[in-house]
């Protein structure tokens, strides 16, 4: 039972980074994006090839693995920036695809569908990290870390642009705002946070098969940002730790043998239509602005005004 728990923690830390990605680009920017599972992969294979290959430490490969999946959030941003709602969700759900297709077809690098096996550990001047208790802290305080600096980030005059392109897009360029450069910024932070969950894992389960990243991954994170609440930080890391304990409860309850695997897919699907049904703004809702001081900003001159009030 302990064990279960101290899997369901690390895992909720793992998928609270990549919940907090989509967050910032579905909660802040409201881009539907459904790619995170092949940034996670990204980040995943990076580490795996780099320390198993190359015989990298693992802290630069978490600096490399979080740098290439940014890269590929701009490549894959870029072409998609006219793209709305359900087209975006296809298209980015198509890029993730690809990206797996890469993964399990290029076997000189990735090892194809045998995967990479035997990754070693990491270690802390010179201390292993092989427990349980020594994965909840590393993980847990990369999930603190990202947090700090999203919330800090939401609260600039970036955070404010990514606002207003979500509420209306046209109102925002109108304002001054380079929508091209945010939209970009947006899936590069989002996609930095799921290559560093995916460098994690790898250094978790010491082993990375290209049919653990599927479009199941993306739709869980989804899931976790739209039941914590869109826009809101703490609200999707509660999400994730509320999604990953659904998913291993018959497991902690020994019921498993006798639900099907598909049961966990009509799940996910309903807790997304019932929030989207009777609960749209999540279990905690999205965070709001209130200020007692405030500035406008024109984000093309960078000049503000101070403007008295409340938001």
């Amino acid at each position: 039972m302990l064990n279960f728990f101290l899997l369901i923690i690390i895992y909720s830390g793992i998928y609270a980074l990549m919940a907090l990605g989509q967050n910032m680009i579905t909660g802040y920017t409201g881009l539907l994006s459904l790619c995170q599972a092949g940034f996670f992969a990204v980040g995943s294979y990076t580490t795996a090839i780099l320390m198993t290959k190359f015989a990298w430490s693992f802290w630069p490969t978490i600096i490399v693995g979080v740098l290439l999946s940014a890269l590929i959030g701009v490549l894959i941003g870029l072409p998609t920036l006219r793209l709305k709602g359900d087209y975006l969700a296809i298209a980015t759900l198509g890029f993730a695809e690809i990206i797996k297709n890469i993964i399990n077809n290029w076997d000189s690098i990735t090892n194809g569908p045998n995967g990479i096996n035997r990754i070693p550990k990491a270690d802390i001047f010179g201390l292993v990290i092989k427990s349980k208790y020594s994965y909840i802290l590393l993980i847990w305080f990369f999930v603190l870390l990202v947090f700090f600096i999203f919330k800090r980030i939401s609260e600039t005059r970036m955070g404010r642009a990514l606002e207003a392109i979500r509420e209306d897009e046209i109102a925002a360029n109108t304002s001054g705002i380079n929508i091209t450069k945010y939209k970009v910024c947006s899936f590069a932070l989002g996609a930095s946070a799921a290559g560093l969950a995916g460098s994690l894992q790898a250094l978790y389960v010491g082993s990375v098969m290209p049919t653990s990243y599927d479009f199941m991954i993306s739709i869980m994170v989804l899931c976790m940002v739209v039941l914590g609440g869109m826009g809101n930080f703490s609200a999707v890391i509660l999400g994730a730790f509320i999604i990953q304990l659904i998913d291993y409860l018959p497991k902690l309850i020994g019921i498993s043998n006798i639900i099907p695997p598909q049961a966990q897919k009509i799940i996910f699907g309903l807790i997304l239509v019932f929030m989207m049904i009777y609960r749209p703004q999540g279990l905690l809702g999205r965070s709001k602005r209130n200020y007692k001081k405030y500035e406008t900003d024109n984000f093309e001159t960078g000049n503000t005004v101070s403007v008295r009030g409340e938001k």
